[in-house]
């Protein structure tokens, strides 16, 4: 791409989300600062949200945050973000705006600034049980505003895009399936001395499989709950997430089937300590009923981790040939998968190798190539 060019993005997730959207966004913007030094990125935050996110945010000079400054004053942020932040665009002369959540501001169609969104998943319209009914309308109806607004719009796996057409109505053509990559943070390479720390901090057993997400009921930890009773007695379960009412559930169940000892659940876990999380466990267990993508399938791989999960969505797309996936109501398939995953166990390195050269395609250099690649077309019509 030739010339200078100012790009805008929707930064609340960077700012406000450790995982998931949040990670997507700053892995992206990271990669794209550091590949096309003369494309001008402005972030904007309806707040600075956590000072430990937006420090991951690389400090170039071709990359700023802005925050609220028009439109009336004491105006809701929500309200700023999906219309007033327009006029904030037009003042610092952005040319392409890119909304990383599934969202685009009202209007952007009529400002004369292309647009391209990213949609993760479709969920709330595939399986509304998940979701109350008013937040299933509230979803639904900003899903179908913004590929109205939206000039392009980006899947960041088959099975959305699939979702996409099929649920929205999409034109094919305006749709582009380019992969979420993984930070760089994760690797394969962790000293003994950083995983002896992490065990002492969280008191973790030896031998553990692994669970790292929201914690709900989409997500069917419980599946891997209800396996453990057929796995070795001296292997626990360390979930990583937010304190929800399903981890009650989850923690109830196991209380009853005196597995307590088995279950470790870690909340607010630093960022930094998630690779060597993955690096400590035997396994990754990820038995979700249906995803957008599943990005922490891809970094387990990247950590050196088999990977467990389920059918139905698009995990297998994340996970590839050499991941292990099971019905997402079966207890014994669950322990079985797991049990051909376990340290010792036969052709576990020779997955895990397969599995590390499958999740290159999701390397940031390619997927960050292909979103440039989008903006150029989109900038040059």
């Amino acid at each position: 791409m030739t010339g200078h060019f100012t790009i805008g993005y929707d930064a609340k997730r960077i700012v406000s989300n450790g995982t998931g959207l949040g990670s997507y966004g700053r892995t992206l913007v990271n990669d794209i600062a550091t590949q096309s030094r003369n494309l001008q990125l402005i972030l904007y935050a309806p707040d600075k949200g956590h000072d430990e996110l937006r420090s991951q945010v690389v400090d170039h000079d071709n990359v700023v945050f802005r925050y609220p400054t028009t439109g009336i004053p004491y105006t809701p942020k929500a309200l700023w973000r999906s219309k007033g932040i327009i006029k904030d665009l037009m003042h610092d002369g952005v040319q392409l705006f890119h909304g990383l959540s599934g969202e685009l501001p009202l209007g952007i169609h009529k400002s004369g600034i292309k647009s391209v969104v990213t949609i993760h998943d479709l969920i709330f319209l595939r399986h509304p049980e998940f979701y109350h009914w008013l937040d299933t309308k509230l979803y639904t109806w900003k899903f179908r505003q913004t590929i109205r607004e939206a000039d392009h719009v980006i899947a960041i796996s088959e099975c959305t895009k699939r979702d996409i057409i099929e649920l929205g109505q999409v034109d094919e053509r305006k749709i582009s399936l380019i992969y979420q990559s993984y930070s760089p943070k994760y690797s394969d390479q962790i000293s003994d001395t950083q995983k002896e720390t992490v065990r002492q901090s969280y008191n973790l057993p030896k031998r553990f499989i692994l669970n790292v997400g929201s914690i709900e009921e989409r997500k069917n930890i419980l599946l891997a709950v209800k396996a453990l009773p057929y796995l070795p007695d001296d292997l626990s379960l360390v979930i990583v997430g937010r304190h929800t009412t399903y981890t009650d559930k989850v923690l109830e169940y196991a209380r009853k089937h005196n597995q307590s000892h088995r279950i470790h659940v870690l909340h607010g876990v630093p960022n930094d300590s998630l690779p060597i999380l993955y690096a400590m466990a035997e396994t990754f267990v990820y038995p979700s009923r249906y995803e957008g993508f599943g990005i922490p399938i891809i970094e387990a791989i990247r950590c050196g981790l088999p990977v467990v999960a389920c059918t139905g969505s698009c995990l297998e797309e994340a996970g590839g040939p050499d991941s292990l996936y099971v019905d997402p109501d079966d207890e014994q398939g669950m322990a079985n998968a797991i049990q051909q995953t376990l340290l010792r166990a036969d052709g576990r390195e020779q997955r895990i190798l397969r599995s590390q050269e499958y999740i290159r395609r999701f390397e940031g250099t390619d997927v960050t190539g292909q979103v440039i690649d989008l903006y150029k077309q989109l900038l040059f019509l």
